[in-house]
């Protein structure tokens, strides 16, 4: 990989097998599994698919449902090993891909906060340092000894994102979840994004709203069918796109 190359993916492939039938119990699942009887589709949700991307580049993700776009955010963010193909990647990752993804839904915002720094490596003096500044940010003192399976999906997303951006990572990935919780706190979220990358944190990011990605992002990957149909400039990519 070059040195600027931050993440450089190399013929992707990725494929699932879909049940053709639908199966009621775990029994009659087992039954037909040892009786070889289990009937499964092929489906390719990448196919072939390469690019780089370089250290500080703000790159999104766009097309229709079912393109890939989340698939191969998982897959660069070691969520999902591919079929085919690699991904290397250079530097620390801090995925913002499921709403709640990390979370212990019977602890606390406060405790969620501590489990999460733990799970991104953090020890408890890095997080005791970084816990105002999240739940300033997050909005959420009044929560913070609540029991998070009683939040909003945008008290989730508030919670989610100031853990996740709070330690400056080498890159950020974001799936779709701008576009949860108020307006107010999306372009909180989106400010402190471009402060990210006026730092030099690579973000890449899924979003449905193209004018979103335009704002944040400098370049564009359009996946069609699992494929990549164009990548460049974020501006021509997405006017592309929308024709």
């Amino acid at each position: 990989m070059e040195n600027d190359v931050i993440i450089d993916v190399s013929g992707i492939s990725m494929m699932f097998n879909l049940s053709n039938e639908k199966i009621d119990n775990i029994k009659e699942y087992v039954i037909k599994f040892l009786k070889r009887e289990l009937m499964f589709n092929e489906f390719w949700a990448l196919k072939d698919v390469s690019f780089s991307i370089k250290k500080g580049e703000s790159v999104g993700l766009v097309g229709l449902n079912g393109s890939g776009k989340s698939t191969m955010l998982k897959v660069i963010a070691g969520v999902m090993k591919p079929t085919k193909g690699k991904v290397l990647v250079n530097g620390t990752i801090a995925p913002l891909i499921e709403l709640g993804a990390g979370f212990d839904t019977d602890l606390s915002a406060r405790e969620n906060i501590y489990l999460n720094g733990a799970m991104l490596g953090f020890s408890k003096k890095q997080m005791n340092e970084k816990f105002n500044e999240i739940m300033d940010f997050a909005e959420l003192w009044e929560f913070v000894d609540v029991a998070i399976k009683n939040f909003s999906s945008g008290m989730l997303a508030r919670l989610g994102f100031s853990i996740a951006t709070a330690s400056r990572p080498d890159i950020l990935i974001v799936d779709e979840i701008l576009a949860v919780g108020d307006y107010k706190f999306q372009q909180k979220c989106e400010e402190r994004i471009n402060k990210m990358i006026e730092d030099g944190t690579t973000i890449v990011m899924v979003s449905h709203s193209i004018d979103q990605v335009k704002r944040i992002c400098k370049k564009a990957v359009w996946l069609e069918s699992g494929k990549v149909r164009m990548y460049g400039d974020a501006d021509y990519v997405c006017q592309e796109y929308q024709q």
